[in-house]
């Protein structure tokens, strides 16, 4: 898998990482342009409506944003790539208003990967 040096800096330095909507887009030109959820069958691509399980995924990064006027509304973003080489996203909340089925499923993936910035 090619390294995005982008995703290497610090979260708070980057422009793109203020908004979810503003992170969305980076992916998108990134080459990360399928929308995934969660079903009963596994993680489904909202383009090709294949379904994945687990261990047919590789999470390369997550992103966590709490909401500026409730630190409760809390959201992640995971970005992924199949083992056929789809790219996209998953959007989730976090904490309390967390999707069980999504929980559920990347407590199932081996390959979770966070790049922090190079030391």
């Amino acid at each position: 898998m090619e390294e995005n040096q982008d995703f290497m800096e610090n979260n708070d330095l980057i422009p793109h990482m203020k908004s979810l909507a503003m992170l969305s887009n980076k992916m998108v030109l990134d080459g990360y342009d399928d929308d995934f959820k969660i079903t009963d069958k596994g993680l489904k691509s909202l383009k090709t409506e294949k379904v994945y399980q687990p261990d047919q995924i590789n999470v390369i990064n997550f992103f966590r944003f709490e909401g500026q006027s409730d630190p409760n509304d809390n959201t992640i973003m995971y970005v992924i790539e199949t083992s056929d080489g789809l790219k996209g996203t998953l959007v989730d909340a976090y904490g309390a208003y967390a999707d069980r089925q999504v929980s559920e499923f990347m407590d199932h993936v081996e390959s979770i990967q966070k790049k922090t910035a190079k030391t």
